[in-house]
């Protein structure tokens, strides 16, 4: 099953891309002009989110692609990368896959020459991460000598 945070995840990926999500009940295109802010997502991405969630909204669906947010985070669903262009891309985990990669419409993707749209991080937690694990190799060396 895909959970809402790789479903969130789904989205902000193809937000960064220039995909936008369609608002079934107003047919509005929905396109944060900021998706990730630092460590987290942005306040208009997160908007957006609500937006989409909400009930009020009805069927909303990446454009380019059939499957609705709402049938994504059914237990049917699971996100895998795409084989194609390695972004996240929904499969059905009982009988058919989508149709389409939301990447069939763009023109010169993939393209490794520019940076791959990404997850917020932790840039403090990063950090210690790797001064810990050269701490570790540093004490483990000394303990060699």
């Amino acid at each position: 099953m895909a959970s809402q945070k790789e479903v969130k995840r789904y989205l902000a990926y193809w937000f960064q891309l220039g995909k936008k999500v369609i608002v079934g009940n107003s047919g509005e295109a929905l396109l944060p002009k900021s998706v990730i802010v630092g460590d987290r997502y942005s306040d208009e991405f997160e908007e957006c989110w609500r937006k989409i969630t909400s009930q009020e909204s009805g069927d909303c669906y990446l454009e380019g692609t059939r499957e609705t947010i709402a049938e994504l985070l059914t237990p049917d669903w699971e996100m895998f990368p795409c084989a194609r262009c390695t972004m996240p891309v929904p499969m059905r985990n009982v009988g058919m896959p989508a149709e389409l990669c939301p990447c069939n419409d763009l023109p010169g993707w993939p393209n490794m020459e520019v940076p791959l749209p990404r997850n917020p991080v932790n840039s403090q937690l990063q950090l210690k991460t790797i001064r810990d694990r050269l701490l570790l190799l540093e004490n483990g060396q000394s303990s060699h000598d």
